[in-house]
C-alpha cells in the first residue's frame, strides 16, 4: 500500500516546563506535556496504546515513561537519532499505526540541561556514550567545533558572509520576541551576534543554540479515524529520514548533508515542491545549520543560502516565514528540539499562533538535525482534510 493509503495525522500537542523547569524533573515535565497532548486529542490516556520517546542520557527511557505515565503500550520505541529523532519517529508511528500493532501514538520527549547537571557534565557523558574515535584525541569542543568547520566550508567555498550567519539568528530572535513561551526575546542586531564571544571561530555564542529546559509532546493516529477525534486533525502528507555518516570527519563533503535526501523522500511522498510549502521550521542548533539544509532541501541552490537568508527574507515581514517560534535559537533548547518544531508547525496551520501566525498557512515543511548534520528527517503537513 502507498504511504497515503498508510496516512496519519497529528492530533493534540502539549509544552511544559519551558526556559527552566522549577525544578521539576525530566518525567514531570513530560508527563504534563504528554497529559495536555492527549487532553486536546479527544483521548484519555488509557487510549494510548504505542509510545514513543528518547534520552540522551538513558537507555531505558521508554520504559520509564510508560511506567511514569502509567500506560501499558501495545508498541513502544525509543530508537534515538540526536535532534532529529521525533520527526523520524513520524514514520515509526506511520509504520506501527499501518501493520496494526497500535491505533494511538503518544510521542514525547523532555529534558532539563538547564536546571540539572551543567551542560559540561552532560557533555562528558554523552562522550563516554558515544566516543568518536577519529576526533576524541584532538579534543574538539564538539558539537560546536564541528560545525564550525562546516561554517567555515561554507564560507571558503561560496562566499557565505560573517553577516549572513548572523541573519540567521536576527530573524530568529525577531520572531521569538512574539511568543511568550520563548526564553530569549531581547533585541539582537547583527552587530551583537558577531561581537559576541567567540566559541569555535567563526560562530560565536550568538550562533550557538541555547540550553534551556522544556518538554514537548504530540499524538499521532491514522488519518481515517482522525476526524473522528480531532475538530482539525493535521495529516502528514510525506516523511523521509537518511543518514550517511555519524562523525563530522566522516562527511564526504562538509556543505552537503543528507537533507538532500530526506527531502527529496518527503516531498515525492507527498506529490509537492519547495514552492509550495507556507510554513518552514528547520532546526537551527547553530546558524549554519538553516543555510545548508534550505539548500539540500531544495529551496535554493547550493551556495546560495546565505543570500537567500539575507535582508530579513526569514524574519517576521519577509516573504519566507522560517522557524516562527524562534527556533532553538532563542525559543528554547532542551538537548534535542525537533519536537518543537513539529509543535509549531501544527500551530501554524491551525492558525493558533497568535501574533506571529502566517497568514494563510496551508502547508509546513518540519526538519530535524540529528548528531552532527549526520541523522536528517524531514515531513511535510497539511491542514487540508
Amino acid at each position: 500500500m502507498s504511504a497515503k493509503a498508510n496516512g496519519i495525522a497529528i492530533l493534540g500537542t502539549g509544552l511544559a516546563g519551558l526556559g527552566h523547569a522549577g525544578g521539576r524533573s525530566e518525567q514531570d515535565i513530560i508527563a504534563q506535556a504528554a497529559g495536555q497532548a492527549v487532553a486536546a486529542s479527544g483521548l484519555a490516556l488509557g487510549d494510548i496504546d504505542g509510545i514513543i520517546t528518547s534520552s540522551l542520557t538513558s537507555p531505558w527511557w521508554v520504559m520509564r515513561m510508560a511506567e511514569y505515565l502509567g500506560i501499558r503500550p501495545r508498541f513502544s520505541d525509543s530508537t534515538m537519532f540526536g535532534g532529529s529523532s521525533f520527526i523520524a519517529d513520524l514514520r515509526t508511528a506511520r509504520l506501527a499505526i499501518a501493520a496494526g500493532e497500535c491505533e494511538h501514538v503518544l510521542v514525547c520527549y523532555g529534558a532539563t540541561p538547564r536546571s540539572a547537571p551543567s551542560s559540561t557534565a552532560i557533555n562528558r557523558m554523552r562522550a563516554a556514550l558515544d566516543p568518536q574515535p577519529y576526533e576524541h584525541p584532538y579534543k574538539p569542543f564538539n558539537p560546536v567545533s564541528s560545525y564550525a568547520l562546516a561554517a567555515a566550508r561554507h564560507m571558503h567555498e561560496y562566499g557565505t558572509t560573517r553577516e549572513q550567519l548572523a541573519e540567521v539568528a536576527v530573524a530568529a530572535r525577531r520572531w521569538a520576541r512574539s511568543n511568550p513561551d520563548a526564553f530569549s526575546r531581547e533585541e539582537l542586531t547583527i552587530d551583537n551576534v558577531i561581537g559576541s564571544k567567540m566559541i569555535s571561530d567563526p560562530l560565536t555564542v550568538r550562533d550557538c543554540c541555547l540550553v534551556t529546559d522544556g518538554a514537548g509532546a504530540f499524538v499521532v493516529t491514522g488519518a481515517e479515524h482522525a476526524r473522528a477525534l480531532h475538530a482539525r486533525p493535521v495529516p502528514v502528507l510525506g516523511i523521509g529520514h537518511a543518514h550517511w555518516h555519524r562523525q563530522i570527519s566522516s562527511m564526504a563533503d562538509l556543505t552537503v548533508t543528507p537533507a538532500v535526501e530526506s527531502g527529496r523522500r518527503a516531498f515525492t511522498e507527498a506529490g509537492l515542491r519547495p514552492s509550495d510549502i507556507d510554513v518552514v521550521e528547520l532546526y537551527d542548533a547553530f546558524t549554519i545549520n538553516p543555510i545548508l539544509f534550505l539548500e539540500d532541501l531544495g529551496f535554493c541552490a547550493k551556495g546560495e543560502g546565505g543570500a537567500f537568508v539575507s535582508g530579513g527574507r526569514v524574519a517576521p515581514g519577509g516573504d519566507f516565514p522560517l522557524n516562527t517560534n524562534g527556533g532553538g535559537l532563542s525559543f528554547g533548547h532542551p538537548g534535542m528540539y525537533s519536537i518543537f518544531l513539529v509543535i509549531e508547525a501544527v500551530a501554524q496551520l491551525r492558525g493558533e499562533a497568535g501574533v506571529r501566525q502566517v497568514p494563510g498557512a496551508e502547508t509546513a515543511l518540519v526538519h530535524g538535525n540529528g548528531g552532527v548534520l549526520s541523522s536528517q528527517a524531514t515531513a511535510i503537513l497539511s491542514n487540508a482534510s
